[in-house]
């Protein structure tokens, strides 16, 4: 596994928009404040031309994202890349990526979560460079930085974090500039109730929405990446953006021959953010219906998506992952 050399202050960090842009007014306060909370840290600010506009869910063209993009990546100042936004379009903007050259140049920290799983999870699987499942680059612009965020600033300088889970979560929006509006209670769950999960293998994973498209495309490396990396066994971790149970059920069925969950030691599930129980079938039973006859264990309800705050995970670590009596703790390792 390729890890990108560690950020230092001084450093470089380019903001750029793969999917949506920031065009209304509240984003781009927040997103001002972000840029001078980075410069703050010690870092410099590299900001390409699509950040802040944006045309039906659109930063600009697929092409011209692929440009930016590769123009930030190719950039020897740079040394990590926080993305605007997530959307829906980000997919069309691998057609115009040059592989190669992303290869063969020197890589750097790439973190976003939601729609940028589509370069993210490509870009792990493809490269095997690691990149960071986590928040896109709005949410620091609140005023004080919550946990998390300064948890993925000291993971891409290099420490290897340990996560514990949050106290509680949001449900609600939070307000601009401040910090997450955390009212409901944070409980692992582990699927078959068992007293303790202990699992660690090789992370992969991101945004279900998004992998499950990519499944039999050109882009879809997921077996070669599995099979190289069975002797330390795979981690999966997964966000639930908007789904009905039953397409959660067909989703993970799906994955499941296709042969995603070879050489898998444990998964975890994020909170999901939209869900529509259909037949009266709840998250959990879903997932229990369609790969609970795996014997793998499965964790719940993890601090991991949509719904704040999130870990940062990343894509490519070694991942030590326990959960017991409703806690759980992440630990991450650059091997």
């Amino acid at each position: 596994m390729k890890y990108p050399e560690f950020i230092q202050k001084g450093d470089t960090i380019a903001i750029t928009a793969p999917s949506m842009g920031f065009y209304k007014k509240e984003q781009l306060m927040e997103y001002v404040q972000a840029l001078q909370n980075l410069k703050q840290m010690g870092f410099s600010v590299l900001e390409t031309q699509n950040v802040r506009t944006d045309n039906h869910g659109r930063s600009s063209s697929a092409l011209e994202r692929a440009k930016q993009f590769q123009q930030v990546w190719e950039n020897k100042d740079v040394t990590a890349i926080i993305c605007a936004k997530g959307g829906d379009f980000a997919c069309e903007m691998l057609d115009y990526l040059d592989f190669e050259k992303l290869k063969n140049t020197k890589p750097k920290w790439l973190q976003g979560f939601s729609d940028i799983t589509n370069l993210g999870f490509v870009l792990t699987t493809h490269l095997d460079v690691a990149t960071i499942y986590g928040e896109n680059i709005r949410d620091y612009g609140m005023y004080e930085l919550f946990e998390n965020l300064t948890n993925s600033i000291r993971i891409m300088q290099g420490e290897e974090v340990v996560q514990k889970s949050f106290e509680q979560c949001e449900r609600e929006e939070r307000e601009i500039f401040q910090s997450y509006h955390l009212t409901e209670k944070v409980e692992w769950k582990n699927l078959k109730s068992e007293p303790q999960i202990c699992f660690s293998g090789r992370a992969i994973g991101g945004c279900l929405d998004v992998i499950v498209e990519l499944i039999g495309t050109k882009y879809d490396k997921v077996k070669e990446y599995i099979h190289k990396y069975k002797k330390d066994g795979i981690v999966w971790f997964f966000d639930v953006y908007e789904m009905s149970t039953p397409q959660v059920f067909r989703h993970l069925w799906q994955l499941k021959n296709a042969g995603y969950f070879e050489f898998c030691n444990g998964i975890i599930f994020g909170r999901p953010c939209i869900i529509r129980e259909d037949y009266e079938l709840c998250f959990a039973k879903a997932v229990e219906d369609a790969i609970g006859n795996l014997n793998i264990p499965i964790i719940l309800e993890a601090d991991i998506g949509h719904v704040s705050p999130q870990m940062p995970i990343v894509n490519g670590a070694i991942l030590e992952v326990i959960s017991e009596s409703g806690k759980g703790e992440i630990k991450t390792f650059f091997k």
